[in-house]
Parts: structure tokens; sequence; C-alpha cells
């Protein structure tokens, strides 16, 4: 599993030309789900998240998470997370767990960051989506787990 994070100032999700979900500060998660991941792993990565101190406390130090700060978060499916570009010009996607396993550890992704107290939105699996963001730092991570 893969997460890529960005601390956001705001970021939304329109779908065909439609506004699906906004938040304002907190954090903009790609997720890539692998094969074989499992449960644990996705609420492993779920508590990660929702608790690295990547927000800035008074002293202008990462010493504040999402959950000090009382932000959002907003939750994008990317398989192309998952993608290897070893070889050749074309990545290969062979690490990306099938859909409907991808869909299902994405969801619960979803409800374990609702479960840490954090106020979320989200975009829709398999759908082609424009993200915008306005990048706090920039400030951006990769978690694998």
């Amino acid at each position: 599993m893969k997460v890529l994070i960005q601390r956001v100032k705001e970021a939304s999700v329109t779908i065909e030309n439609e506004l699906y979900s906004k938040i304002g500060n907190g954090i903009l998660a790609f997720v890539g789900i692998e094969k074989g991941d499992t449960e644990e792993q996705i609420s492993k990565a779920a508590r990660k998240v929702s608790n690295l101190r990547i927000f800035s406390d008074e002293n202008d130090k990462m010493n504040l998470s999402l959950i000090d700060i009382k932000g959002e978060m907003l939750i994008v499916s990317q398989f192309t997370l998952c993608g290897d570009c070893k070889k050749g010009t074309r990545p290969s996607f062979d690490r990306s767990a099938p859909p409907e396993t991808a869909n299902e550890l994405y969801e619960l992704f979803i409800k374990e960051v609702q479960a840490c107290g954090i106020p979320t939105q989200h975009g829709v699996f398999g759908a082609s989506m424009e993200v915008d963001l306005v990048n706090d730092g920039p400030v951006t991570f990769m978690i694998e787990v």
C-alpha cells in the first residue's frame, strides 16, 4: 500500500465538470492499493497518516498532527501509485490490486480515517477526476505500509 500525502490549505475533486468534494486546511491523500495488501495494513496506514506530525506548531516546527489541528482529509484512489517504471518507458501495473479488492480496501481506509475523528471527503473509485489543491509548504510525503 502506498499513500502519497500533501499538506494543503485546500483541495477539491471535480468529476464531469461538477464539484464532488472539497476540504479546507488538512491533508490530500492519494491511495494506491497493491496486490496482497491487508485490512491490517489499511488500518495502520490510516492511523499513521492521521497522527503524522507534519503541521507547524507555534515555533514553526512540524510537531502537530491532523488531529491536533482539527484538519480535514480528502482521500483519492490512485492506482497509478502502484505503477512500476523501472523497465522501459511504459509503466507496469502488475502490482495493483484487482479493482474489486482495491475498492473494498479504499473504502476501508476512508472508514479508518473517520474512526480517528478526522472529517473526510473523498473521490470516486475508478472515476476520471480533476484534483485541485493549494499545497502548503510544499509538504509531501510517501507512506508505504
